[in-house]
């Protein structure tokens, strides 16, 4: 995400384990084998952030395994965009009466939410390191073409969150607004409050939802 300155079942007791690999092969979406815990979490707009990004995050377990499915419409297109699972808050998304006053303009940013949805657990990255140390590694993330996130991966998830996903206290955030409507990540709100590198825009969050 550097150029943006120029501008983010538990199967251990089955009688037979598959690799994941072949779970996945063999059934799309893990249904069909015993143990299986299925999240989803419903994907809302930040409509303080001037967003109108929404979609659904699907997350299926086994142990720590997961394999992470997300569908975003009505993101900024062909621009990076940071997604995370976060645990710790309320296990919640925040409203709108959470966001700040950025750069004189009235908008959420990652830490207004904080109270709300914690911090980043997990990195939903598109390769490589899935660890909170890879929140900001945003030549790892999605570009949305088109203006659509579509990503599907299976990793290792921390113990941290797959508690937090099973008490109800994770979150999935998609950041990364066009909040003036101008087509790129800009300065209209100032730098993140993240990385001051980056402008606020590129790191607020767009869509948001609790896993259940």
């Amino acid at each position: 995400m550097r150029h943006l300155r120029s501008v983010t079942c538990v199967m251990a007791a089955a009688a037979v384990a598959l690799p994941l690999a072949a779970a996945s092969a063999q059934a799309d979406d893990w249904s069909g084998y015993h143990g299986v815990e299925k999240y989803t979490a419903d994907l809302a707009p930040v409509t303080v952030n001037n967003s109108q990004a929404s979609g659904t995050a699907e997350v299926w377990l086994v142990d720590n395994d997961a394999r992470i499915k997300i569908h975003v419409d009505d993101i900024l297109a062909d621009h990076p965009h940071a997604q995370h699972i976060h645990i710790g808050g309320r296990g919640e998304c925040p409203t709108d009466y959470d966001a700040g006053i950025h750069n004189g303009q009235r908008a959420l940013s990652t830490l207004d939410g904080l109270d709300a949805y914690g911090g980043v657990e997990t990195s939903i990255t598109t390769e490589g390191d899935t660890s909170a140390a890879s929140a900001l590694a945003i030549d790892r993330f999605p570009t949305a073409p088109g203006g659509v996130i579509s990503y599907d991966r299976t990793f290792e998830l921390s113990d941290a969150a797959v508690e937090a996903i099973r008490s109800d206290n994770a979150v999935v955030v998609i950041h990364g607004i066009d909040y003036d409507g101008s087509g790129t990540y800009g300065d209209v709100l100032g730098p993140s409050d993240l990385d001051p590198e980056l402008p606020m825009e590129a790191t607020n969050p767009a869509a948001c939802g609790p896993l259940r």
